[in-house]
């Protein structure tokens, strides 16, 4: 199954669909599974330093027989790291991890602390040659602006919470205007408020002889979204790269826009406690 590739803002391309490794923390579950999906035909494989499997994805790449130029790699910054000499030094530790010369899309994981100085370093980074795009990661339309105005290059990619329970069509429209590619993280939603049976999904994918898995990424794809889906397991990723044979109607497209519950379905990356709760330890490392 050959992926389409699409052009980021900067002239890089990147495929439309990739494999996720968010919480595969057993490493050589991770491994495995990261074999299996190049195996697969996946070419664009996400990771981050906060996943901690960063080592097990680059074991995985080093032993595909793969070569560089014909994988994307991805990796994120996290939060702790959000200043510009750790940001330096967390770049070059992600490339020592992954066993890699040069990432292809490496984003700022949240929106929270140092965002500039961690950019600056990127950007630096960037121009170096170490990593061939950059980007950022549950950034909202304004937090997206306010980056865009005071820093030099431009975001590549913003990878964002995106699932039928929650579909955030006004942020996806803003960044596309933007010129700023739209990576869905959570495509599945982990299956929350039966995803995976809701009627309307099944009744679709029945009328194309496709699962309701099949479904959900063939409708992000179609809004110009890029996704990652994440298993461990060989059938189903053979079944999520399966989506380039067949279309969902306009009807069908509005039908599912009907399902929006209009909330995330994990946390509000907005809410001040959410944040403190989640990211405070991290950003506490900061000042230390």
């Amino acid at each position: 199954m050959t992926v389409p590739i699409v052009k980021l803002n900067n002239g890089v391309t990147m495929p439309q669909l990739g494999f996720g490794v968010f919480q595969v923390t057993d490493l050589d579950q991770c491994e495995a599974a990261v074999s299996a999906a190049i195996q697969a035909g996946y070419r664009l494989i996400d990771t981050a330093t906060a996943y901690q499997n960063e080592t097990a994805v680059g074991a995985a790449i080093q032993k595909s027989g793969v070569a560089r130029e014909d994988l994307f790699v991805t990796s994120k910054l996290w939060v702790s790291e959000f200043t510009y000499e750790r940001a330096r030094q967390g770049i070059d530790a992600s490339l020592s991890r992954l066993g890699l010369d040069y990432l292809d899309l490496y984003l700022l994981h949240q929106p929270y602390g140092d965002v500039m100085g961690a950019w600056q370093a990127m950007e630096e980074a960037y121009q170096a040659g170490k990593i061939r795009a950059i980007g950022v990661s549950n950034f909202y339309a304004d937090q997206l602006k306010n980056l865009e105005l005071t820093m030099k290059v431009q975001p590549a990619v913003n990878q964002i919470e995106v699932n039928p329970w929650y579909q955030q069509p006004d942020e996806v429209r803003f960044n596309q205007r933007e010129g700023v590619r739209v990576e869905a993280w959570a495509p599945f939603a982990e299956g929350k408020h039966a995803l995976f049976s809701n009627p309307t999904l099944q009744k679709i994918a029945a009328s194309h002889g496709k699962t309701t898995g099949q479904v959900i990424l063939r409708w992000l794809l179609q809004r110009g979204i890029t996704v990652i889906p994440k298993t461990v397991h060989a059938n189903r990723m053979a079944e999520n790269i399966a989506v380039f044979d067949f279309e969902l109607t306009d009807t069908e497209m509005a039908t599912i826009a009907n399902l929006d519950r209009q909330e995330s379905q994990f946390f509000d990356h907005r809410d001040p406690v959410t944040i403190e709760q989640i990211f405070g330890s991290s950003l506490q490392q900061l000042h230390e």
